[in-house]
């Protein structure tokens, strides 16, 4: 592939890098932004961006910023590295990515190129955000996703979220760094605002992760799906064992999307074993045809900001939106229309 245009330096720089490609710089034009890209017999003009590190909050602010190109523009992401879900987020909006890993994903009218690429097996561990949205940190960023018209001080985060005074400031900067944060004042009055929730929640879903989940399978019979919920989170709640419904079951007490509620899942606290969590909720533990799912982690992450609807306790709904995007059936399917209905961002 050829490119050809007014290239600024850190783009002629990283396309070098991408093998297969080939960039020549030319006199600057009014429109800078413009390029040529030639595969085969087949020329786009196109708008390009670059940018060093690109993961799917820094995606979800180039779809943003796309929005206000010429009709008919295309739009081209250069960068050093992306991330799987930055790729998929771009792809489904119709924007051109390559990077200097040999990731290539192009898809314009009559020109399309995809190639998967590789991380070097000797990454600069450095180059590493100081903190990911993850575990407590990830909690932080629930409460800022709760609030997004707060203006927060960090002690305030640190205390929403349970957190050190340390790592609420750790976060903080991390987002301030993404652009992801509106700032006034300094010091110790320096108070920051969600400036893109959009973004920052593309970017907690693609960093989060459950660590040391232990899972056991059971049944209970029940005749209504529906109602298994509100039994079983009645029974825990006598029992006192704190827990919270997430999945389809979760989000069929939001919003009326969901039709099939084939298993109950549900967190719950890192406090008993999980098979007396079962005989509290008189359910038989089962190797396989169960309709209850029941997990906990070191932490209790899953439980936090967790509340009461239609008087059974279910996870936050951000939580909820990242715990639709791991079930393997319409998964993700699920989690986009709780997304729209419900998170509205």
């Amino acid at each position: 592939m050829n490119i050809r245009g007014p290239l600024e330096k850190d783009v002629l720089r990283l396309l070098r890098e991408i093998p297969g490609v080939t960039a020549e710089a030319m006199a600057p034009t009014k429109r800078r932004a413009d390029i040529v890209l030639r595969a085969g017999d087949v020329t786009h003009v196109v708008e390009v961006k670059a940018q060093r590190l690109t993961n799917a909050g820094a995606a979800r602010q180039i779809i943003d910023r796309a929005q206000d190109l010429p009709k008919g523009t295309h739009l081209l992401l250069v960068a050093r590295t992306t991330t799987e879900e930055a790729r998929r987020l771009l792809e489904e909006k119709g924007i051109g990515v390559i990077d200097t890993h040999g990731n290539m994903r192009v898809e314009f009218p009559g020109l399309f190129l995809w190639t998967e690429g590789t991380l070097p097996a000797t990454q600069d561990v450095r180059k590493e955000p100081p903190v990911k949205l993850t575990g407590k940190a990830g909690v932080a960023a629930q409460a800022l996703l709760r609030e997004p018209q707060r203006k927060w001080q960090v002690h305030d985060l640190a205390k929403e979220a349970d957190i050190s005074v340390g790592l609420a400031h750790r976060v903080l900067v991390r987002l301030e760094r993404e652009n992801l944060l509106e700032v006034e004042g300094a010091g110790p009055k320096r108070i920051r605002q969600v400036g893109n929730p959009s973004a920052l929640l593309d970017l907690w879903a693609e960093e989060m992760r459950d660590r040391g989940v232990r899972r056991l399978r059971a049944f209970r019979l029940g005749r209504d799906p529906r109602a298994q919920a509100k039994i079983l989170s009645r029974a825990l709640t006598e029992a006192k064992i704190e827990h919270a419904v997430s999945g389809p079951a979760g989000a069929a007490r939001l919003a009326p999307f969901v039709t099939a509620i084939p298993v109950a899942d549900i967190w719950v606290a890192d406090t008993l074993p999980l098979n007396e969590v079962a005989a509290a909720a008189q359910a038989e533990v089962v190797q396989e045809g169960h309709n209850i799912l029941l997990r906990q982690v070191p932490g209790d992450a899953p439980l936090a900001f967790r509340a009461k609807v239609d008087d059974v306790w279910t996870v936050d709904p951000f939580r909820l939106f990242f715990d639709l995007r791991q079930e393997p059936k319409r998964g993700r399917e699920q989690a986009d229309q709780l997304r729209k209905e419900v998170i509205r961002f």
